[in-house]
């Protein structure tokens, strides 16, 4: 038994946020998985019960809680049936709006926070382009000074929720890469009003996660008044990097989650289906990587919480919060895989659910960081090897 399952505040929050699971049937989410529109209702439900703020001050409406409870509540929500759809309608006001909280004004906070927490608001995060992916600073969407703010052209892909966003957190350059002395400088963190008279954006299809739009950006003249800008300017590298490692756990968490509702899927059909006279389920064929699942499911929480725990206490975490995306993703990957060989036939039928789990857990491996990007780290910063890249 892990420390979030000795905590009675942590056992609360994810008790809460199953009941509000529960209104959400499979067939919903199959439904949104067909027709690809956004979980609305999902989204207004999580936001009615307080979660949307579970990280943000109280005085702004929020629950004023750390990365171990929003862990906590990720992996409800991963489990809960809806997946990484379900995961993804919510990630963005965990750990979006951090940039905010730490670099932007009193007033800022005042004008922006409250209306995400209430659910007014969605957000897109406008940061990876097409020839800049994982190279953030390689990134040439440009914001112009001009009177009053700020003129920006560019592009972004993979933007998420542009379909349905009423607010835009964007990263740019505003002094070239070529001019800065550090490629890290010169680039700078706005939070706007989703202009689409200004703003181009084409859904890109998707093999999962489809409920949950991911777009391409064409930026044309958007103007941004000087009080969107967050902090100073040229410093939005740095703070962006605020945000990561609190994402990185939160993602492993929902992964986690997801795998766990595989898992359990698998195990109850295991027992049910009946083969030659009796449960597959008797087969050590059939138990024996389901029993390998929710091992390496267990340690992967484990990393997690250890990772959370850190972070809240203000201490160093990239190691771990980056091994827990890494080993909550793989995790999630193989429980949903085995599955899917585990019902047979029926694991590509779309009513079991399965496969859907599935499909979605491909997107951890990926996002929002590679595994090999992760090993490269844990390479250089834990085991003082050379730099890969």
């Amino acid at each position: 038994m892990g420390f979030f399952e000795q905590d009675e505040d942590l056992l609360a929050i994810r008790e809460g946020v199953r009941q509000v699971c529960r209104q959400f049937s499979d067939e919903y989410w199959r439904e949104r998985d067909a027709d690809g529109e956004f979980p609305e209702e999902f989204h207004r439900a999580m936001a009615e019960g307080g979660w949307l703020g579970i990280t943000m001050p109280e005085q702004y409406g929020g629950q004023n809680l750390g990365v171990a409870e929003a862990a906590m509540m990720m992996h409800a929500v991963g489990n809960g049936g809806g997946g990484m759809a379900a995961a993804s309608t919510i990630q963005i006001n965990l750990f979006g709006p951090h940039p905010i909280l730490l670099f932007g004004t009193e007033e800022q906070q005042a004008r922006w926070v409250p209306d995400l927490v209430q659910g007014r608001d969605k957000v897109a995060f406008g940061v990876t382009e097409p020839n800049a992916g994982l190279d953030t600073t390689s990134i040439t969407t440009f914001a112009e000074k001009v009177d009053g703010g700020w003129r920006v052209n560019g592009r972004k892909i993979w933007t998420t929720t542009a379909q349905v966003a009423t607010k835009y957190l964007l990263l740019c350059r505003t002094t070239k890469r070529e001019d800065c002395a550090k490629r890290t400088d010169g680039i700078s963190l706005f939070y706007t009003d989703f202009d689409r008279d200004k703003l181009e954006v084409q859904r890109i299809p998707k093999m999962a996660r489809k409920a949950v739009d991911s777009n391409m950006v064409f930026i044309d003249d958007l103007f941004i008044p000087d009080q969107d800008l967050i902090g100073e300017v040229g410093k939005g590298f740095p703070y962006i990097l605020a945000a990561m490692n609190a994402e990185r756990i939160i993602i492993g968490s929902a992964a986690v989650g997801l795998g766990m509702d595989a898992l359990s899927r698998a195990a109850g059909y295991a027992q049910e289906r009946e083969v030659f006279g009796r449960p597959i389920g008797m087969n050590q064929g059939i138990q024996h990587p389901l029993a390998q699942n929710w091992m390496q499911l267990e340690a992967a929480w484990l990393m997690c919480q250890q990772a959370a725990r850190l972070y809240d206490a203000g201490q160093p975490c990239g190691a771990q919060a980056n091994a827990a995306k890494y080993l909550g993703a793989e995790a999630g990957y193989h429980a949903a895989e085995r599955a899917v060989l585990t019902h047979g036939g029926m694991g590509v039928a779309k009513e079991y659910n399965v496969e859907r789990l599935f499909r979605e857990s491909m997107l951890m491996r990926i996002l929002p960081i590679t595994e090999q990007l992760i090993m490269n780290y844990i390479g250089e910063h834990v085991l003082g090897m050379p730099k890969s890249y």
